[in-house]
């Protein structure tokens, strides 16, 4: 088929928009929601901190008391009572008390500053303050963090850390999120077999069943894997059993831009299939469509091909399935080689990328794995261009931006 015939990248984004799915919702506990999506607005419940606390460890005071104070001219106060983290004082402070207290603890009704202990010397039940002492000077205030009825996190936020950290302060321990989409994955073949034993004449090893595993796992998507032999009807048992179970399901071999591709006809036959070629190196015989409302990915057998398609549109897909508005980041190199393209067909560089510059790896070939592995990065060469030259610059698309 000539590149003419294939559809163009920027047109196979925009039918996988059109045909784009979500996942459900599900509750699951606060310390299980590292990575997950949030599918609801969250409404602080609480006011954090719930109460004005000392920012150090120091004394409760009032700031009056301390405005003279002075190294050479030190102001005395009495010491009342003690505040521990955890614990509260039901003194009410006068003029000339101090009540010490505790990082995170309570402050005592009529004090209005903390004074740090550094900056005091003590002399048995009283304290001598040795600089003056702004009102509301380390005193973290009453709802500092989050206010009660505030918005702490809009749909679609991926949960790191410091997200779970603002939830659990504003009240909650379970929250909403986006289903992980659970994918299964049918690797195609009658020459594949598994690692471990010398493979036959004619076998080769399935390195695709792992190789698939890990970039759905790392789409934050569930994958489980199975073989099919090269017979449509084992295949389209294998896709009918598994279409209501899984969000999505991915194939790999059987697509060549060919007749007799029993992958592509299988789907066509189940469902619909959407588009079949892409005008795109490596990676043209990538194919998407739909089986009962299911989107289904077949990707080729050839390894680096594979990768780069899932890379490239499956990744893309699965991310948004959990509501992540996920665009792929370039970021402009300047690159070390002449790397030559052809009109009407968008290139995907395997490459070496370190800080401003970035170099293609000089391997070639949809099989050769090796070169994936020597790589950091996609050098992505568009349509309407014939190539770079030498020390100029292009576009790249970084692995490490891959991770959300």
């Amino acid at each position: 088929m000539f590149i003419s015939e294939l559809l163009p990248v920027k047109e196979a984004f925009r039918l996988l928009d059109e045909n784009q799915r979500l996942t459900s919702e599900e509750t699951i506990d606060l310390i299980d929601a590292h990575g997950r999506v949030n599918s609801r607005r969250l409404i602080s419940k609480l006011d954090s901190p719930p109460f004005d606390k000392a920012a150090m460890d120091g004394y409760a005071i009032k700031a009056k008391d301390t405005f003279q104070a002075r190294a050479d001219n030190p102001i005395t106060l009495k010491v009342i009572d003690s505040i521990g983290a955890g614990k509260v004082s039901n003194v009410k402070l006068k003029e000339g008390e101090a009540v010490k207290i505790a990082t995170g603890a309570p402050i005592p009704e009529g004090a209005d500053a903390v004074v740090m202990e550094e900056y005091t010397y003590k002399i048995g039940d009283k304290i001598e303050v040795l600089q003056p002492t702004s009102p509301g000077e380390n005193i973290a205030p009453r709802g500092e963090d989050v206010k009660a009825g505030e918005t702490i996190l809009e749909p679609g936020t991926v949960m790191r850390p410091q997200e779970l950290a603002i939830i659990a302060s504003a009240g909650y321990d379970t929250i909403e999120v986006y289903k992980k989409p659970r994918v299964k994955i049918i690797i195609t073949g009658d020459e594949l077999v598994e690692p471990g034993t010398k493979p036959r004449p004619g076998k080769i090893i399935n390195s695709n069943k792992y190789t698939l595993k890990a970039l759905v796992e790392s789409a934050k998507a569930s994958p489980t894997v199975e073989h099919s032999p090269d017979n449509p009807r084992v295949l389209e048992e294998k896709i009918e059993e598994n279409i209501q179970g899984y969000d999505m399901i991915i194939t790999t071999g059987g697509t060549a831009i060919s007749k007799g591709d029993i992958v592509v006809d299988t789907v066509d036959k189940l469902g619909r299939v959407i588009f079949h070629g892409v005008a795109m190196r490596p990676g043209k015989p990538l194919a998407f469509g739909l089986v009962e409302d299911k989107p289904v990915f077949m990707l080729s057998g050839y390894p680096v091909a594979a990768m780069v398609q899932f890379d490239i549109f499956v990744r893309y897909y699965l991310l948004r399935m959990q509501n992540i508005n996920y665009e792929h980041q370039l970021v402009e190199k300047i690159c070390q080689r002449k790397t030559p393209s052809k009109l009407g067909r968008t290139d995907y560089i395997r490459a070496f990328t370190d800080n401003k510059i970035v170099e293609p790896i000089l391997i070639s070939g949809s099989g050769i794995i090796k070169s994936m592995v020597k790589s950091n990065s996609y050098i992505v060469i568009e349509e309407n261009s014939e190539g770079i030259d030498k020390n100029s610059k292009c576009n790249v698309l970084l692995f490490d931006s891959f991770k959300i």
